[in-house]
């Protein structure tokens, strides 16, 4: 067979020699330029006709058989394998993405932020953090050279659960807690062992993601009303729920403490029937501002039916992205059985360096000192609305958690005044998001995190409210 002539680029340097044959001969191949069992020009030969390295030849020769394009004999030489021709050839698809699915490079710019997801990097004790991950390195770096237990590490788990028996009133061992990264994933596994027949009730308004998740996985969802303590014992008993997700400590997104009287009454409906289950996500408890925190659900459940849910993306930064739940012991039992083969999903040097930043007490001084801080600028933020918006304004939720509600007495529906706002670079979210199956109230409520917003910036971001919701 003739030799397939080749055009190559000699500007570039001889490893982009090897490239350009390695392409050009594997393009012949696949063109039927060279059938099946032709034999190849010999390494010199092909050297020789272009003019190239013997090196390069080998080079892209070897790569070809390593695909499985070429087959060698034995002091005969190089031939081709026998390929099926593609259907479509792969040159020939269509690359391009279709414009929806483009992602901007560059977004609106964002002047001022009321995000209740995000945390401000300056209050984070970025050098602590890095000291307890060298210690950490230093001492345990061996842990690094495998996989660890799915559940997280036992050392860390131990830590975790004393913390939260002095901090929350959570009642567990260390092999009841399961590490994870995020929230979302743990849910997921939960449903794994939970009856897949369950009906799932949540919040409503709740968390959103959380109901996507949940419809995403095809379990039945039921939204439940609330007020202003909580989850509505008489719309939990009417629903045919069975799985409830609740936020006791500080409903999402109103801000509602759940107080003891409807506790008891969420243990006692659990404990009323078989199966019953309560799920409680206790996403950002460290923060009370004029109460001591409530003891926990879960240290309350004397049979073995509540789920506790917590998370340090609060505390923390969102991007350590750590999360655990404490299941009860024959939840558990299934775990062990049926969910004994995943890989555990969190970072082994971030849990370790988690678990020094607890045991140093670094963690306890982070919360006490960010407490006094957000308690601050929670109450400079809600001054200042309250001076620019005057009688126009209700303020809810405030008294715990990273974020409230303000409600406007005005015309102007809740999208238009997020529109507006975006258009000035004021990042807003509206309650209407955290409504599944049910159209959020009039008037227009916007939820306000207060986490990253400093007291110097609060000025700007409010006349920038103030012009997005009247001018």
């Amino acid at each position: 067979m003739s030799l397939y002539i080749m055009k190559l680029d000699r500007e570039r340097n001889e490893a982009f020699l090897y490239q350009q044959v390695y392409q050009q001969m594997k393009r012949a191949i696949l063109e039927r330029r060279y059938l099946p069992h032709d034999k190849l020009p010999s390494k010199r030969e092909l050297a020789a006709n272009l003019r190239i390295s013997l090196n390069s030849v080998n080079a892209a020769y070897q790569q070809l058989v390593a695909e499985g394009y070429l087959y060698t004999r034995e002091r005969q030489g190089f031939f081709v394998e026998e390929l099926d021709s593609f259907y479509v050839q792969p040159e020939n698809h269509d690359s391009a993405i279709p414009s929806h699915l483009l992602e901007a490079t560059k977004d609106r710019e964002v002047r001022k932020s009321f995000s209740h997801m995000s945390a401000d990097i300056d209050v984070f004790p970025l050098e602590k953090w890095l000291w307890c991950e060298e210690q950490a390195l230093r001492k345990k770096k061996e842990l690094l050279e495998e996989y660890v237990d799915p559940q997280g590490l036992y050392s860390v788990r131990k830590t975790i659960a004393q913390f939260l028996s002095q901090s929350r009133g959570v009642r567990c061992y260390p092999e009841q807690i399961v590490l994870g990264s995020g929230t979302q994933l743990l849910t997921r596994q939960l449903t794994k062992l939970l009856p897949k027949e369950a009906i799932y009730g949540l919040e409503e308004p709740g968390y959103q993601r959380m109901y996507q998740l949940l419809k995403s996985e095809g379990r039945v969802v039921s939204a439940l009303e609330i007020d202003q303590k909580g989850i509505r014992i008489d719309a939990l008993e009417t629903s045919e729920a069975n799985v409830l997700l609740t936020t006791p400590s500080h409903q999402f997104p109103t801000g509602a403490i759940m107080p003891i009287s409807r506790r008891i009454q969420l243990l006692n409906w659990a404990n009323s029937a078989p199966d019953r289950y309560i799920v409680e996500d206790d996403y950002d408890s460290e923060y009370k501002y004029d109460a001591d925190s409530i003891p926990s659900l879960q240290g309350m459940d004397g049979a073995s039916r509540v789920i506790y849910m917590g998370t340090f993306s609060k505390s923390l930064l969102p991007g350590l992205r750590m999360s655990y739940m404490v299941l009860p012991i024959p939840l558990l039992e299934v775990y062990r059985k049926s969910l004994h083969f995943l890989m555990s999903s969190c970072s082994t040097i971030t849990q370790l360096t988690l678990q020094a930043f607890i045991e140093t007490g670094e963690y306890q001084k982070h919360i006490k000192k960010t407490t006094k801080l957000y308690r601050s600028r929670r109450a400079v933020l809600i001054e200042k609305l309250q001076a620019k918006f005057g009688d126009t304004i209700s303020v809810k939720g405030e008294k715990s958690g990273l974020h409230f509600l303000v409600s406007f007495r005005v015309e102007r529906s809740e999208a238009e005044i997020k529109r507006r706002a975006e258009e000035r670079g004021l990042l807003l979210y509206g309650i209407s998001r955290f409504y599944n199956q049910s159209a959020p109230p009039r008037p227009p409520t916007l939820i306000l995190g207060f986490a990253s917003m400093r007291t110097t910036q609060m000025d700007e971001a409010v006349e920038l409210l103030y012009e997005a919701v009247f001018r």
